[in-house]
């Protein structure tokens, strides 16, 4: 794993500038061995980094902050950090990752598409695959996925690499700030108790804090610096430094007393969004058996001012976020042998959705004297939410496959979405005629600026968004 060739020789940051040798020095040392400039090579490039941060704080103007990670929320967070007038080192595993930010090929608003051109024409945004580099940054933020398996079993894979990395390479002064969803008492485990093995102590060596990301993907309303920061340090001074750093990005920092505290909090957050989406589908149901508009419903219980907050039903939840993180709560306390009843129910109700939209699929199709095999269905929609190109975890993908594996010659239109691949197969999406005959057109997920006036055209359409209120032949799940 060698330099990035972005790394610039003579960067405005004085740290890149002083430790720009790391970049360029560093293939031995990357866990391959051998090689002069092996461990005794990074000790001492880490003793002269180690000499230079220390004094040094978060908020300084030319602050360095390292950046793990550069997928949906580390993009965005390295982003906010420049703007803010720090020098920043993007750091990611995967070639392929860097060279697409590098072209703009990445999913971001168009503001933060406008910030990253013109950060990567400057000397202060350094894009690498290089670990080494994270000698010369005054703080550290990782922003790694934390997905679940398949038996719903937390993957800390990523976590785990880039904490051990961060250990590899940690010098004394720096701050490091866990951002990715995880379980409690994660931080300490992965970070402070490997640093007390090294030697380093927590609040006057090297400084920890959890601040959980908070990113609303496709969403311009909520900005990174609109977006409050729960932050949680080891010990006050990690506090201090943490909530120095991320003011830098946030308008509202708001400190916990623990690292703990904030791992729960986002858990709750994301908890919460499942239960009641769990809740708002159940009535979106009882609403279709009696013959009632949900929207209605909701509008109309929308007016009481207190108590209430309005969901939306759907075809189900995709992202990294609502299918996955209640399962990190869940996972730790199934070891302790305690449940959260409500919880579960809600994480079981939203993980069958999808498979409920395809029974109603079944059923509408039989009640026009068509059956599934052999039946032309279209899918309108793939991306997991409106406004972004995201298929992780998204429903469309299991409404699809169940469908062809039924026999459906199944079909999608979405301008943000090229193609998919499902089972091995790779679709393409098709462009949207009234020409073509459908036997069921199903509506998963529409963009805003999207003309879909032609969806009036079709004599049968099952809008699982529960938002295409203008079409006339609509039908809810």
């Amino acid at each position: 794993m060698g330099a990035d060739s972005s790394f610039v020789s003579e960067p405005a940051c004085p740290l890149l500038a002083q430790d720009a040798d790391v970049g360029q020095h560093s293939q031995a040392d990357n866990g391959h061995g051998g090689g002069e400039t092996g461990a005794a090579g990074r000790s001492d490039r880490s003793s002269s980094a180690m000499r230079s941060l220390e004094g040094c704080h978060p908020e300084m103007a030319n602050a360095n902050v390292a950046v793990v990670g550069l997928g949906y929320v580390g993009l965005p967070t390295a982003i906010s950090f420049a703007e803010s007038g720090c020098c920043v080192i993007g750091i990611d595993t995967s070639e392929e990752r860097l060279a697409a930010i590098k072209a703009g090929f990445v999913d971001l608003l168009n503001v933060d598409h406008e910030r990253l051109r013109r950060h990567l024409g400057s000397d202060s945004f350094a894009l690498t695959t290089n670990p080494a580099l994270l000698t010369s940054a005054h703080a550290v933020i990782v922003c790694v996925p934390t997905p679940i398996d398949s038996y719903l079993v937390p993957d800390l894979s990523a976590l785990s690499a880039a904490c051990d990395t961060i250990i590899e390479y940690v010098v004394p002064g720096q701050l490091i700030v866990l951002t990715s969803t995880t379980y409690v008492g994660c931080t300490r485990h992965l970070l402070v108790e490997s640093l007390a093995e090294r030697g380093l102590r927590v609040g006057e060596d090297v400084f920890v804090a959890f601040s959980p990301e908070r990113l609303d993907p496709g969403n311009a309303e909520h900005s990174h610096e609109s977006i409050p920061r729960v932050i949680g340090g080891v010990t006050g001074a990690c506090q201090r430094r943490a909530v120095e750093l991320l003011r830098r990005i946030t308008s509202n920092a708001y400190p916990v007393s623990s690292p703990e505290s904030a791992e729960m909090t986002k858990l709750l957050e994301n908890s919460f969004r499942a239960v009641n989406i769990a809740l708002v589908n159940e009535f979106a149901d009882a609403c279709r058996e009696l013959r009632l508009d949900i929207l209605e419903i909701i509008q109309a219980a929308t007016t009481k001012p207190y108590g209430y907050m309005p969901f939306l039903p759907g075809p189900g939840v995709g992202g990294h976020c609502i299918p996955c993180d209640p399962h990190y709560l869940l996972w730790q306390l199934r070891a302790r042998r305690s449940r959260l009843p409500v919880t579960e129910t809600a994480m079981a109700s939203i993980a069958t959705r999808p498979r409920h939209i395809v029974a109603r699929v079944r059923e509408i199709l039989s009640e026009s004297g068509h059956g599934v095999s052999g039946a032309r269905v279209l899918l309108v929609g793939v991306a997991y939410k409106p406004d972004v190109s995201d298929l992780r975890g998204s429903p469309a993908l299991e409404i699809m496959s169940e469908l062809l594996d039924a026999g459906a010659k199944v079909a999608f239109s979405d301008p943000m979405v090229d193609s998919i691949k499902i089972s091995g197969r790779v679709f393409r999406g098709v462009t949207p005629s009234t020409r073509r005959r459908w036997d069921l057109v199903v509506v998963h997920t529409l963009h805003s600026g999207v003309d879909y006036s032609w969806l009036t055209q079709f004599p049968v359409v099952l809008d699982a968004t529960y938002r295409a209120a203008h079409v006339p032949n609509r039908i809810v799940p």
